[in-house]
């Protein structure tokens, strides 16, 4: 029986080049650079029966993409679709296991804080929503619409029923206007608070410098050397930090850091300079208000809404101090602790911008109306189950 002429094969520089790449590159596929292989040694005129023994596969596989080249090309080389086994599961089985997932698990009375895939699809299968299903079906369909159901975010709803008027006041200021009239240059923003219980942290064993392929040690047993308070009033328009240290927050430590700045140029001789402070017990309310304008009479003290110290600016500072300073802490005593604040706060000053505050009135409306479409949400969701 005569055997059939193998497929001639010839390539164009560039099919030439890329089945060189395929066949020769390092993340090709193993079943690719194969087939690859088969292409190219068929271009340099070989048969089939020396191409199988030089590669290692069986005649018919040479055969079968020599041929599938030569008819198709390129795209001979990768699988064809293939129907695969039918579905086990039907849309709506998996619609009802997400749904699920996005519930609290108190809700369906079930003792857990948050779901885990494992536990769904112990559930899903205790509900009959499906006769079995394993912990790794569950996880694909979540991740599907991205759910994430054992993990959890902390937030705090607006309680201050004020909470707009304050936020503005604030939000203008940075912008450099006060009701409704632009800041003159004799006017100052101040942004202040306290970071509390910074903590002398002495290791037992000394701090290891980083190396080749070695992060930096430290060792974690320590010894206790006492905390401090630091406090920071942050000129919001000129990027200057005034700081100091206290055993302890107050007013009377509070008041400390408002002389050290106010007795200084050029907010000693402004026309007014604007405090921007949380509702902390060191500076909260009208008596707060009234002190500060007593020692200082071009002094107003601007408080930020009751649970939104996100709103003022020094506490950015404070997050770069914990991450350029504290942390990790390893300090012998609380006079190293000063010295370093003090040394960095020299440091930041000489080369710090003001920080690119985008946050605008128009954000706050925005995020106010969705807060209130989801209050609004919940409470007819809530009304809905309690008529149930």
């Amino acid at each position: 029986m005569p055997v059939a002429a193998a497929c001639p094969i010839t390539l164009r520089a560039a099919e030439r080049e890329r089945l060189k790449q395929m066949a020769f590159g390092h993340k090709t596929e193993h079943r690719l650079r194969m087939r690859a292989q088969v292409v190219l040694h068929a271009a340099r005129g070989r048969s089939n029966a020396r191409i199988a023994r030089e590669t290692g596969l069986h005649l018919d596989t040479v055969r079968c993409w020599r041929g599938r080249f030569a008819e198709h090309g390129l795209g001979g080389l990768t699988d064809r679709e293939r129907s695969g086994r039918p579905p086990v599961f039907t849309a709506l089985q998996a619609a009802r296991v997400k749904a699920l997932a996005c519930q609290l698990p108190a809700e369906t009375g079930v003792p857990l804080a948050r779901w885990s895939c494992p536990e769904l699809a112990g559930e899903a299968v205790a509900r009959a929503i499906v006769g079995s299903i394993s912990a790794s079906t569950v996880r694909r369909w979540l991740k599907d619409d991205v759910i994430k159901p054992w993990q959890h975010r902390s937030w705090i709803f607006i309680t201050d029923p004020d909470f707009r008027a304050k936020a503005e006041r604030v939000l203008d200021l940075y912008a450099r206007t006060w009701q409704g009239q632009p800041l003159g240059p004799d006017e100052y923003v101040i942004s202040a608070d306290e970071k509390t219980s910074i903590q002398a942290r002495c290791r037992c064993h000394p701090t290891l410098a980083p190396g080749q392929a070695r992060a930096m040690r430290v060792n974690h047993t320590y010894g206790r050397g006492g905390a401090l308070a630091y406090l920071a009033a942050y000129d919001v328009h000129a990027a200057k930090v005034s700081g100091r240290t206290e055993p302890r927050t107050g007013i009377d430590p509070f008041m400390n850091l408002v002389a050290q700045v106010m007795t200084q140029e050029p907010y000693a001789s402004a026309k007014r300079v604007f405090w921007i402070v949380d509702n902390g017990s060191s500076h909260r309310g009208k008596k707060a208000a009234d002190r500060l304008a007593a020692a200082f009479p071009n002094a107003v003290m601007v408080h930020t809404p009751v649970h939104a110290s996100w709103l003022n600016q020094v506490e950015i500072y404070f997050s770069v101090v914990q991450r350029k300073v504290v942390s990790p802490n390893d300090f012998t005593d609380l006079a190293q602790v000063g010295d370093r604040l003090r040394v960095f706060e020299d440091r930041y000053n000489a080369t710090a911008q003001p920080f690119q505050w985008r946050f605008t009135t128009s954000d706050l409306d925005d995020l106010l109306a969705r807060l209130d479409r989801h209050t609004t949400d919940h409470q007819e969701e809530s009304s809905v189950a309690l008529a149930a």
